[in-house]
C-alpha cells in the first residue's frame, strides 16, 4: 500500500444468505454443506478503488446500491465476504449517527465512551470535551440521558464527537441531510476546515449538489457494482440519467455507463485548447466587452435523460434583439430559449431552467409555474412549445452552464417528461477593472470612511 493511499479497497464483495423460512436456517446447519437451503444475495461484488491522502470522495447510488453496507466494512463493523480492505489512519464514522450511544448514559458520559472507542484517551477527550459541547449546543441536555434526546439532538452530539476526535479519514453517511440549516451550514463548514487540513473524507449522500460542492471524485454504485468514477460532476451525471431512467431502459442504460460509453467525449466541462479566441477587443482592459457569439464555446458535458413523452431541443441564448450569444455581458439581460415537442399526451405540464457552475453547483433558476394549479393542464401528442426564460446577468466572468427540463404528472406522480443537462453554455467577459469578487455580483457599493478621535471623513 502506497504511502500517498488513505484507503485501499481490492475486489471487496459481501454475500449474504437468504432462508425461506426460518426451518430452512436449521436445516442448512444440520446439512453440513452438502446441500444447500438459501440463495445467495451479493450486496456488493467486485468494487475495487483507491483514495489519496487528502481526497474528498463522494459516494452515490440508488437505495440498495450497497453504499451503506461499503461503508460499514470501510469501517470495520462489518466483514466482507470476499477481496480486502486497508485504511492508514484513524478512521472516525458517522454511519447511523447516535446508533453508539448508550440510551440510559448521559451526553457526557457518551461523548467519553464514543471518544474511547475513537482511540482518544480520557486527557485528550477532556481537552476537546468544551468544543464537542459547543458544537453540538444542545444546552443542559448534555447532562441528561440519552433517552430523552430529540433523533435531531442525537445527531448533534454524534456530529459533533466524531469530527472533534481529529481523525485522519472521516466516513459520513448521510448525516449531513439531519438538523435544521443553521446546524447543516456548521457541518459544512467544519468538513471543509478538514479538508483543508488534510483530512480524508468519504461522504454517502443523495445530494447531487453535495457531492459537487465538496467532492474532489465521486463513485456510483449500483445493484451492488461500481459503474463508474471520476469527476463529480460527470458521475453526478450518470446517476440521474439512471435515477430517472424508465424501467425498460435502465438495464441498457446501466451497461452504457459500467462499459464507460457515457463519458465519451465529456472529460472537460470548459472549452477546449483549440476553442476559438474571443473577438479581438471583446475584452481587453480598458475597453467595454462586447457580448457576441463564440462557434467554439461548446458544452462536451451534455446528458440527455430517457424521454417521457417530450422531447427538448435546440436551446441557445438569445440578446434582447433575437441574435445568438453566448458571450455574455455581466448587468444585460438576456433570452434562454428551448423547443419542447411532446410525443405522448400529458398532464399539468410545467418547464423549467437552471444555471450552474462548471463544478455543478446549482446557482438558480426558474419554473414557468409555481405549482400544478397553474401549470398546463394538458397537452395533446405533437403538440410543440417555444420556452423562453429572460434573465439577468449577474454573473461574474467565467464560464456556466445551463440545464433544460419539463416536467408534468406521470402515474399520478410529478416527474420529469425530458431533461437535458448542459443543454447549453456560456462565457462571461471580463470587464476593466472590476470590483465585484466571486460567482455573483451583489452590486457591493464601498463606503470608505477615516475616523480620528473627534471626526470622521468619507474617502469613497
Amino acid at each position: 500500500m502506497s504511502s500517498e493511499i488513505a484507503i485501499e479497497v481490492g475486489d471487496v464483495g459481501k454475500c449474504y444468505h437468504i432462508y425461506g423460512n426460518p426451518r430452512d436456517r436449521l436445516l442448512q446447519m444440520l446439512a453440513r454443506g452438502r446441500r444447500r437451503f438459501f440463495r445467495e444475495f451479493w450486496a456488493l461484488r467486485h468494487v475495487s478503488f483507491d483514495i489519496r491522502k487528502g481526497e474528498t470522495v463522494g459516494i452515490i447510488g440508488r437505495n440498495g446500491s450497497g453504499k451503506s453496507t461499503l461503508l460499514q466494512i470501510l469501517c470495520g463493523t462489518l466483514a466482507a465476504t470476499e477481496g480486502s480492505v486497508r485504511a492508514a489512519g484513524r478512521i472516525a464514522a458517522l454511519l447511523e449517527l447516535g446508533s453508539g450511544f448508550n440510551p440510559e448514559f448521559t451526553g457526557k458520559e457518551n461523548v467519553y465512551l464514543n471518544a474511547a472507542l475513537l482511540g482518544l484517551t480520557r486527557q485528550e477527550t477532556a481537552a476537546r470535551y468544551p468544543d464537542i459541547v459547543a458544537f453540538a449546543d444542545i444546552g443542559d441536555f448534555i447532562d441528561q440521558p440519552v433517552k430523552t434526546y430529540s433523533s435531531g439532538m442525537a445527531v448533534r452530539l454524534a456530529f459533533s464527537v466524531a469530527i472533534n476526535v481529529t481523525p485522519e479519514i472521516l466516513v459520513v453517511d448521510e448525516a449531513l441531510a439531519v438538523g435544521d440549516e443553521l446546524f447543516q451550514r456548521k457541518c459544512f463548514s467544519r468538513i471543509e476546515v478538514m479538508r483543508n487540513s488534510g483530512a480524508t473524507i468519504l461522504l454517502v449522500t443523495h445530494s447531487g449538489s453535495t457531492v459537487t460542492e465538496l467532492c474532489d471524485r465521486a463513485i456510483l454504485l449500483d445493484r451492488g457494482e461500481m459503474l463508474s468514477a471520476g469527476p463529480p460532476k460527470s458521475v453526478i451525471g450518470d446517476y440521474q440519467k439512471l435515477l430517472y431512467a424508465p424501467q425498460e431502459r435502465r438495464a441498457a442504460i446501466r451497461d452504457q455507463i459500467q462499459s464507460g460509453t457515457q463519458h465519451a467525449g465529456r472529460a472537460s466541462a470548459s472549452p477546449g485548447p483549440d476553442a476559438p479566441a474571443p473577438k479581438a477587443g471583446a475584452a481587453t482592459v480598458g475597453t467595454v466587452p462586447e457580448e457576441f457569439f463564440d462557434p467554439g464555446l461548446k458544452p462536451q458535458s451534455t446528458v440527455t435523460y430517457e424521454s417521457h413523452g417530450a422531447v427538448i431541443g435546440d436551446a441557445q441564448i438569445l440578446n434582447m434583439a433575437g441574435e445568438p450569444v453566448n458571450c455574455l455581458r455581466r448587468g444585460h439581460t438576456y433570452r434562454y430559449v428551448y423547443g419542447v415537442r411532446f410525443e405522448r399526451a400529458a398532464t399539468n405540464v410545467r418547464f423549467g431552467m437552471l444555471i450552474k457552475t462548471p463544478s455543478g453547483i446549482e446557482l438558480g433558476g426558474g419554473a414557468s409555474a409555481s405549482g400544478l394549479d397553474e401549470a398546463i393542464s394538458a397537452v395533446a401528442p405533437g403538440a410543440e412549445f417555444n420556452v423562453e426564460f429572460r434573465f439577468n446577468c449577474t454573473l461574474n466572468p467565467g464560464v456556466y452552464f445551463l440545464n433544460a427540463g419539463v416536467v408534468g404528472t406521470r402515474d399520478n406522480e410529478e416527474t420529469y417528461l425530458h431533461r437535458v443537462l448542459d443543454a447549453c453554455m456560456f462565457r462571461v467577459v471580463p470587464e476593466p477593472a472590476p470590483l465585484a469578487t466571486g460567482i455573483v455580483d451583489f452590486a457591493c457599493v464601498p463606503r470608505i470612511s477615516r475616523t480620528t478621535s473627534n471626526t470622521s471623513s468619507l474617502l469613497i
